[in-house]
């Protein structure tokens, strides 16, 4: 359990309050699930500063119905840069994604895969589309000579280009992320290349820097989560939006090891950036959250 500091305590208590309610209502029948936390943010738009509101709302909801809104956001506003979805699919477990899924049929009264599908187009449908509705195995066996064919159709298919054919997306989407492991592994050994290095042919190709999200969420969240810190606060001006997210949904997961990374990658504590960057209540509330202590 987290020590707040004493900021706004009374209008955090408020938000609680307004999601019992809601709770409540989402049990009558009839009542628009989907309606309920746009009601409650406007409803709260005068009290908190916008900034302060997403942090504090996201936090106050459990953490599947956390990411669901997330997810429902991402795919209602997707563009080929928007990499929202691929977190929530690739840096949990199946189980977890599958709870997920849940939380989003009760609150949307559709499926998630329904609405990614719905909002994205071509091949990003195919990748998004496979990856939310993954159930991967989760355990620790590996077959290596999987892997070693594995790893040299990806190969084949990276060096010819072919970074949207339907085997390269089976295997990202569908191996357990220890075989992903040794394929990835085989493949640095074969090859002589990382795999997300070979896939930086067009760095502005988005398709391509997807892919490498997805790897490198699956193999190193912590390393991937930290890059995503680093850019929203390095950016002309901080993307609130991205610090929010990152800090909400990983405070309870590896928040220990995106600092420890941010460190090692920035020699820079993440609390110093996050109070150079922030300010007021916003940046009290991401102090706690990452589990800052005051001198």
């Amino acid at each position: 359990m987290f020590s707040l500091p004493e900021i706004n305590l009374n209008l955090i208590v408020m938000i609680y309050k307004k999601l019992a309610e809601l709770n409540d209502k989402n049990m009558e029948p009839g009542y628009a699930a989907e309606t309920d936390i746009e009601d409650l943010l406007k409803s709260l738009e005068k009290e908190l500063t916008s900034d302060f509101e997403r942090a504090v709302l996201l936090w106050s909801l459990d953490p599947n119905d956390r990411l669901a809104l997330l997810a429902n956001d991402a795919a209602r506003k997707w563009n080929s840069s928007n990499r929202v979805l691929i977190e929530i699919a690739c840096a949990r477990s199946s189980h977890e994604l599958f709870l997920v899924r849940q939380a989003y049929h009760v609150r949307y009264k559709k499926s998630l895969e329904e609405d990614v599908a719905a909002h994205t187009e071509g091949d990003f449908r195919k990748l998004l589309v496979a990856l939310v509705s993954s159930h991967r195995y989760e355990g620790p066996e590996v077959d290596m000579s999987l892997a070693k064919s594995e790893a040299q159709i990806l190969n084949e298919k990276i060096k010819g280009n072919i970074y949207k054919h339907e085997e390269l997306i089976r295997i990202l989407t569908t191996r357990s992320k220890a075989q992903l492991n040794a394929t990835f592994n085989h493949y640095n050994n074969e090859f002589g290349t990382a795999i997300n290095k070979d896939l930086k042919s067009d760095p502005k190709d988005d398709f391509l820097s997807a892919l490498r999200a997805i790897i490198r969420c699956m193999n190193c969240p912590e390393k991937y989560f930290e890059k995503v810190i680093r850019l929203a606060i390095n950016k002309m001006g901080t993307d609130e939006g991205a610090l929010t997210r990152v800090i909400t949904t990983r405070a309870e997961v590896d928040m220990k090891a995106i600092k420890d990374e941010y460190q090692r990658r920035n020699s820079v504590p993440l609390d110093s950036a996050i109070v150079k960057d922030t300010t007021g209540d916003y940046e009290d509330f991401l102090l706690a959250l990452i589990g800052h202590e005051s001198a």
